[in-house]
């Protein structure tokens, strides 16, 4: 198993690609801590973990409250011994155009994409260092890579999740602690399915991708798994695009 023994905190993993991330970890050998501000829906998904044998346990935690990471990953700590891994996966999406994007809008999504991939960063590498290093994985985003006309605060914080990874990396390097960035183009979760039900709409994104599907979750959470295993130990620094083929052209 490649997370045996390993401890991993998820944020965001009460569905979508951080459930399906901490189910594949739990598999893989990891004691994993799902967290999310969906308390019924997080511990579900513990109880899942638990029911198939894996090691689960679940915290509440709204990643824009320092105060609230502080306490989960000193939770994490108490419960499973060690730190590991960190997946900063909680992120929400919204497509505005610039002149139409409300002062709150903008600010809600810098602190949900970028302040919480911060927060979760900044308390995640004291524990690593007290367990002798580990690997954090930052979940931007295709748009973190290119441009869309229609996505302009979004993708300001996604950019910002991709520069920040790399700080965060020349940082960590002489703790053992490696970090990476992933970023996935249009996948089938939940945060899109609205716009994925719109078939005229579904139709349009499968002919700008190349391999010509949307993703899928599972797809997403094997790359991840990579990157937070030992599979990965000379990898830090990087980002890795998951979309199709779509940010290549």
């Amino acid at each position: 198993m490649r997370l045996k023994d390993k401890v991993a905190f998820i944020s965001g993993s009460a569905r979508g690609m951080g459930a399906v991330e901490a189910r594949l970890f739990a598999e893989e050998g990891a004691a994993v801590m799902v967290s999310d501000v969906n308390v019924e829906s997080g511990k579900r998904v513990a109880a899942e973990i638990a029911k198939a044998g894996g090691k689960a346990d679940f915290v509440e935690l709204d990643v824009t409250n320092e105060g609230e990471w502080k306490a989960a990953i000193g939770e994490t700590e108490r419960r499973f011994g060690r730190v590991d891994i960190l997946v900063n996966n909680a992120g929400i999406f919204v497509a505005t155009v610039i002149e139409k994007t409300p002062e709150e809008e903008w600010d809600r999504l810098m602190d949900i994409n970028g302040k919480g991939v911060f927060l979760g960063t900044k308390h995640a590498i004291p524990a690593m260092r007290r367990a002798g290093g580990g690997a954090i994985v930052n979940i931007s985003s295709g748009a973190g890579i290119v441009g869309n006309k229609m996505e302009g605060a979004y993708t300001a914080t996604k950019g910002a999740v991709r520069l920040f990874t790399k700080s965060a990396a020349l940082q960590g390097a002489k703790d053992g602690i490696r970090v990476n960035s992933v970023h996935p183009g249009t996948i089938d979760t939940e945060m899109v399915a609205s716009l994925l039900a719109d078939k005229e709409y579904h139709r349009w994104v499968k002919t700008m991708i190349p391999l010509g599907r949307v993703g899928k979750a599972e797809e997403v959470a094997k790359l991840v798994l990579f990157l937070a295993s030992d599979d990965a130990s000379y990898t830090t620094g990087a980002e890795f695009v998951i979309d199709g083929g779509y940010t290549a052209g």
